[in-house]
């Protein structure tokens, strides 16, 4: 498989990213990367990122966790952050993500697993927990989504995406308007899309942060194509494979949480359908993080890793 990999002067000095890279090798050769910080036998907390970020994200979040000494793992998904970044676009699936990511989680030997999810990383994420449930302890779920584009989905999103009585699709235009935006700027830039769904301003310096994976255009085939692969329509590769996770997590029975942000409406009621769905969130103190958009570890970094610390302290495993 052909893929670039970002030179590592474009990591060097970024601010509050103070992390050393970790590598492990997935799929057909493709380097993977992800922060290991912690004890090494602390609980694991598995970070995981979604478009057009890395665990840049959870730099503010990360001490927060590691303090009360648990293990954090944060990855980037292949073609994101320090990880290859396979150059065709048909190299990225839904199910090579998942595929990628349950390498890292079985070569890593993770169990006991507190999965956080935010954007792809649920679909990406809970797809993995839906293979291999028995890895995973907990899960807290933040500004996510599994479109399935069900008939019974309607009049639960504010963004629509349903199927209608008469076989057509409701689709929220912001969707296809985001999906439009992502492949028609000359310039791939996710500072972008950040600024644009976080409620904080974001300084220069943070803004190259998130840049610096996509030196030109060759590398950003990943960030081009994930945006397309939203399950929209219900006949589509997402889709099923989200139907399969939501499967799974009814007979999931660990503790779930849902830490979702005021500021997020393409995310808002995913956070009630997820609760309705899985038998670990009854009895929950499910939380709405305040002051925050879609990028929720942006703007409030801080309190999410005090909400995940406090989830898993009052309930061990």
């Amino acid at each position: 498989m052909d893929f670039v990999r970002t030179p590592e002067a474009r990591f060097v000095g970024l601010p509050d990213y103070p992390f050393a890279p970790n590598y492990v090798d997935v799929g057909h050769g493709l380097r993977m990367h992800y922060l290991d910080e912690g004890p090494p036998d602390g609980e694991a907390i598995l970070l995981l990122h979604g478009q057009p970020t890395w665990s840049y994200l959870y730099r503010h979040v990360i001490p927060a966790l590691v303090a009360p000494g648990l293990r954090v793992i944060a990855p980037d998904l292949i073609g994101f952050g320090r990880s290859d970044k396979p150059t065709r676009r048909s190299a990225y699936t839904v199910h090579s993500h998942v595929k990628w990511l349950e390498d890292l989680v079985s070569r890593l030997g993770l169990t006991g697993i507190t999965l956080v999810a935010q954007d792809w990383g649920g679909p990406i994420g809970l797809g993995v927990l839906a293979r291999q449930p028995e890895r995973f302890a907990r899960v807290v779920a933040t500004n996510t989504v599994l479109h399935t584009a069900d008939a019974s989905l309607a009049g639960q999103l504010t963004w629509s995406c349903h199927t209608a009585a008469d076989g057509s699709m409701v689709i929220e235009p912001a969707l296809l308007d985001y999906q439009r935006m992502t492949q028609e700027l000359a310039q791939f830039c996710p500072s972008l899309f950040v600024q644009g769904a976080t409620v904080s301003e974001l300084p220069e310096n943070v803004q190259r942060g998130y840049d610096a994976p996509f030196p030109d255009e060759s590398y950003c085939a990943g960030a081009r194509q994930l945006p397309l692969l939203m399950g929209l329509t219900p006949g589509s590769e997402c889709a099923r494979i989200n139907r399969r996770t939501l499967s799974a997590l009814a007979a999931f029975r660990g503790p779930f949480l849902t830490a979702f942000s005021d500021g997020d409406p393409s995310t808002r009621g995913w956070e009630s359908v997820l609760r309705h769905i899985a038998p670990g969130a009854a009895g929950m103190d499910h939380c709405t993080i305040a002051c925050a958009g879609h990028f929720v570890q942006e703007d409030q970094g801080v309190a999410l890793g005090g909400v995940i610390s406090r989830f898993v302290a009052t309930h061990p495993t």
